[in-house]
């Protein structure tokens, strides 16, 4: 880990060094899409193969993107929530398939038959807390209490497990039980247990009010003009997105998604294995992954995230071991189809080296 580190710091002031076609590809997508920044890293076996930044983190300051530019990630942050739960369950605090009334025994009798692993992979029919009334109050600072008190709690959209549909109600109760089960913050834990052990030490809990170096201002697009996004309080996502990282530090992650630390290789298997597939969707959903293993010779394990001015990807390969990884500051940003292109131009060049 601390090799990377010291890879990722001399291609922080070397990755612009030439232009090539992925930098002309980046560089007209982002003049197409009106995307004021962006942050790239690509990975091949867990290590650094490019890292660069484009345009501007900030417009009114004129600041370059930079590789150690923070951005909010959204709900790529899941996996990290995912993370924490395994950790619990391999200490033994937490068992996926108990009922969440195990450990939130003042939850509604009706969500009894709601498990761990449903509010993992999105099959406990909670409906989502943030709908379009949520929205309009995004700005207004929320405990977690506040959170799980606007979960709608008179009906389930499905009986759990018989169903899928995205829920960040979910994430939201996982972060209140990792911080019952473990005594400590959400954000206490993932730093403790994750990103300092990994030197991850960019990457936390956002904060507005805090003073964050490097921190990206987030856009959006109105009638082709891009404007500053409204206020959204951070803390109105919680543990199911609340994070801001940098593609540096997102690299010394996925780096460590090939070794034993933070997790096993069971556990971290039992993530991707047996997704739960969607009606009419090539992609399945692990535990805090979307998955598509449709060809067996090369799974992909992706997640992207999005909040008000932000837009996050990173997707992984796993038969090249090749990872993609981009964060942009502009919530229109097509940050997906931006890293599966890259991905593609990536692995078509070097094909001979696959």
């Amino acid at each position: 880990m601390k090799n990377l580190l010291a890879v990722l710091v001399f291609a922080g002031f070397a990755g612009g060094a030439r232009a090539d076609a992925i930098d002309d590809y980046i560089n007209a997508e982002m003049a197409r899409q009106h995307v004021p920044g962006l942050a790239l890293v690509i990975m091949r076996h867990g290590q650094l193969v490019r890292v660069q930044g484009y345009g501007l983190a900030n417009l009114e300051h004129h600041v370059p993107v930079h590789p150690d530019t923070l951005f909010q990630t959204g709900a790529v942050g899941k996996q990290f929530t995912a993370v924490a739960v395994m950790l619990l369950v391999e200490d033994g605090k937490l068992r996926l398939d108990e009922s969440i009334r195990t450990y939130l025994p003042d939850a509604p009798r009706s969500w009894a038959p709601i498990t761990i692993r449903h509010l993992l992979n999105h099959t406990s029919g909670l409906k989502n807390y943030n709908n379009s009334a949520f929205v309009k109050t995004a700005w207004r600072s929320r405990t977690p209490a506040d959170l799980v008190a606007l979960i709608d709690n008179t009906s389930l959209n499905f009986a759990p497990g018989e169903g899928w549909d995205y829920s960040n109600s979910g994430y939201v109760l996982l972060g209140v039980i990792i911080e019952r089960q473990s005594g400590m913050s959400y954000a206490q834990f993932v730093q403790q247990r994750l990103f300092a052990p990994l030197h991850m030490d960019a990457t936390q809990y956002s904060d507005p009010r805090i003073l964050i170096r490097g921190r990206a201002a987030g856009y959006m697009l109105q009638k082709d003009k891009l404007v500053n996004r409204p206020h959204f309080e951070p803390s109105n996502a919680f543990a199911a997105g609340a994070l801001v990282s940098t593609v540096t530090d997102l690299a010394k992650w996925d780096a460590a998604l090939y070794t034993d630390s933070p997790l096993p290789e069971k556990l971290r298997t039992a993530m991707w294995s047996d997704p739960i597939k969607r009606r009419g969707m090539d992609n399945g959903y692990g535990l805090g992954w979307y998955v598509n293993n449709n060809d067996a010779t090369n799974p992909i394990i992706f997640h992207g995230g999005g909040l008000p001015g932000f837009g996050s990807r990173m997707t992984r390969y796993l038969a090249p071991r090749l990872s993609v990884i981009v964060l942009a500051n502009a919530g229109h940003a097509d940050v997906d189809d931006i890293a599966d292109k890259i991905a593609r131009q990536w692995l078509s060049e070097h094909a001979m080296t696959k």
